[in-house]
């Protein structure tokens, strides 16, 4: 976590190998992430990203995108493990309707939940959540944290986030600013230390 600019997406650019780090390594399950194809690299992450990337198509074809072979039950599971399927069926043409470009039409919020449907159905062992809450209303924020609660449950997650709400609970944290890391550790030894995170915390939370 940290504030805008601190360097957090270029630490997901370096996990998913976008570009290489000029000194030192990344090991992930112990494994030095150079020796792997990076395309093998990347088919182990599903992504929730804060601008969701959604294609002119039918709602069914974009949460199934990454595995065409999944079946019509495995799409609505996911679908309702997202908390999305009761909007999609509200819907007149319900799964088969036709998204405009980017999700045009449909909110913020079922634009993300939707895209954490898609990374249901993947069921990759790493995940990767950029600002997946951001600019959405209290109510969408609840779904869509509970949804990825259900998404994150038993694999290695990573997760980009100003709000401390959405990170707050996660094993180890660590606090960016200006590029590097300042301060690491899980919530209580953050607050503890009363630097950087605690008084981010304060000025969120105070009042």
């Amino acid at each position: 976590m940290g504030p805008t600019g601190a360097g957090k997406t270029t630490i997901i650019n370096l996990l998913m190998r976008f570009y290489d780090a000029q000194a030192g390594r990344i090991q992930v399950d112990g494994q030095e992430i150079r020796t792997v194809t990076r395309t093998s690299l990347r088919r182990a992450y599903s992504m929730v990203l804060q601008d969701t990337w959604l294609f002119s198509g039918t709602i069914y074809e974009n949460i199934a995108y990454g595995r065409e072979n999944a079946t019509r039950q495995e799409v609505i599971a996911a679908a309702k493990a997202a908390r999305i399927h009761n909007f999609i069926m509200a819907l007149p043409q319900g799964y088969d309707t036709v998204l405009q470009d980017n999700g045009a039409g449909i909110s913020k919020g079922q634009r993300q939940l939707l895209t954490i449907a898609r990374a249901m159905l993947l069921d990759s062992p790493m995940l990767i959540l950029d600002e997946a809450t951001s600019n959405v209303d209290t109510r969408t924020e609840q779904e869509i944290q509970a949804a990825m609660e259900a998404l994150m449950a038993g694999k290695t997650c990573f997760v980009i986030a100003h709000r401390l709400s959405t990170i707050r609970h996660a094993d180890h944290i660590l606090v960016m600013r200006e590029g590097r890391v300042v301060e690491q550790g899980n919530h209580e030894t953050l607050m503890a230390q009363k630097g950087f995170y605690a008084k981010l915390y304060y000025a969120q939370f105070a009042g």
